[in-house]
């Protein structure tokens, strides 16, 4: 199966993340709509620029050099301390957002991480999960991110560098002639500095040049090294996404309509499918949901969503279905055309913590049960070829009547 991995990378971490946490305190100052940076201690003259707003880039402040240089510059730039209390917060936030799509999360620097969405996508696109992500950030978070769209981690990486900020860019395999090799040599990933002179005296100035170069010739030149980079240039990457598995706050999928829907009966369908998947990673993640949210959009993006509190935490999908489908009809206004919809629980609970009744429900055993067949089919069959069908009236079987 190809990969679907997202490169997720913030804009401008430490000013981005400054500046929304000084908003939230009360000041009328955006510092990165002003000239300013993030520093060491200004007193000393070998403080150095860690973070920079577009503001101050206009008078060619640089990130890494001194603060004196950069007031040298700009004699009025305005100097913020580092304050990694504040980056760490927000950096757990973005983390925690992104638990919610998928659990393969590699925390690949404090403002960047690697997402692996091969088995979280449910008939979606890659690249309508990148940009929901994009808007979610920056709608509900404060700040914004690249990302990028692609089968593996070192293309993906390269997307998200691509131009900046507030970007979703893909690359994929067919797209590395025209996106990646007419970069700069010193543009590939994993090239150092000292690397770049040494291809520049063989000729190689572009990375398509060094994807054209023969393997050989660079293993010789560079040993594995070598070998590493002609992969590279030619968008091979194995590998995978390193990931410590950790317990998400909130488990949620969405789906942007191929077409806009008005039906409220293919609504439910598609809602029944959104609570498959997202009560399949309730139990591969052993938790239990108390809150059910269901948000709609609508063709000209006017974002709704209600939530509810269920009778008990649960994984069950009949529970958690009927409590959405009584959402979704108390929210849809007969005629409006529907582009996304989304499902997510929330107030988690690990399923090891709730205290089992003496007086257990057969039926809700039953659907246990059923719940867990279901689950290895779809293990071992693939997700989207064991679901269940109409609009599930919920009798107790594989199938359900329609």
């Amino acid at each position: 199966m190809e990969r679907q991995i997202l490169h997720v990378d913030v804009n401008n971490a430490f000013l981005s993340w400054t500046a929304v946490e000084m908003l939230k305190e009360g000041s009328k100052i955006d510092i990165r709509q002003i000239p300013a940076i993030i520093g060491g201690d200004e007193s000393k003259r070998s403080g150095i620029v860690l973070a920079k707003s577009p503001k101050a880039k206009e008078f060619g402040i640089k990130t890494a050099e001194t603060i004196y240089q950069a007031k040298m510059k700009c004699p009025n730039i305005q100097i913020y301390p580092s304050n990694f209390t504040i980056y760490k917060k927000y950096s757990n936030q973005l983390y925690n957002l992104l638990l919610e799509y998928t659990d393969k999360i590699e925390r690949f620097s404090i403002d960047e991480c690697f997402l692996d969405m091969t088995h979280y996508l449910m008939n979606d696109t890659l690249l309508n999960k990148g940009k929901e992500i994009n808007k979610r950030v920056k709608e509900e978070l404060g700040f914004t991110v690249n990302v990028g769209v692609a089968h593996n981690k070192l293309l993906a990486k390269m997307a998200s560098d691509f131009t900046k900020p507030d970007r979703v860019h893909t690359l994929f395999e067919d797209e590395i002639p025209t996106k990646m090799w007419t970069l700069p040599i010193s543009e590939l990933f994993m090239i150092g500095k000292k690397t770049v002179p040494k291809l520049y005296n063989m000729q190689i100035k572009t990375i398509g040049d060094l994807a054209k170069t023969p393997q050989n010739l660079l293993i010789k030149k560079f040993g594995k090294h070598g070998l590493m980079m002609w992969e590279y240039a030619n968008g091979i990457d194995k590998s995978e996404v390193e990931y410590k598995p950790q317990k998400p706050k909130g488990i949620g999928n969405s789906i942007t309509l191929s077409q806009n829907i008005s039906n409220i009966e293919k609504l439910e369908e598609i809602l029944l499918a959104l609570t498959e998947q997202v009560t399949y990673r309730l139990r591969k993640e052993k938790m239990l949901a108390n809150v059910v949210n269901v948000q709609l959009r609508t063709h000209d993006f006017k974002d709704t969503s209600h939530q509810k509190k269920l009778a008990s935490s649960t994984s069950s999908t009949k529970e958690i279905y009927a409590k959405a489908k009584e959402l979704l009809n108390q929210m849809y206004i007969r005629g409006s055309q529907i582009r996304l919809i989304g499902l997510r629980v929330d107030n988690l609970v690990d399923e090891e913590q709730m205290q089992i009744s003496l007086f257990t429900d057969n039926k809700n055993e039953k659907q246990e049960k059923l719940d867990k067949t279901i689950d290895k089919l779809k293990e071992k069959y693939g997700y989207n070829l064991i679901t269940r069908a109409g609009k599930m009236e919920l009798d107790d079987k594989i199938k359900f009547k329609k």
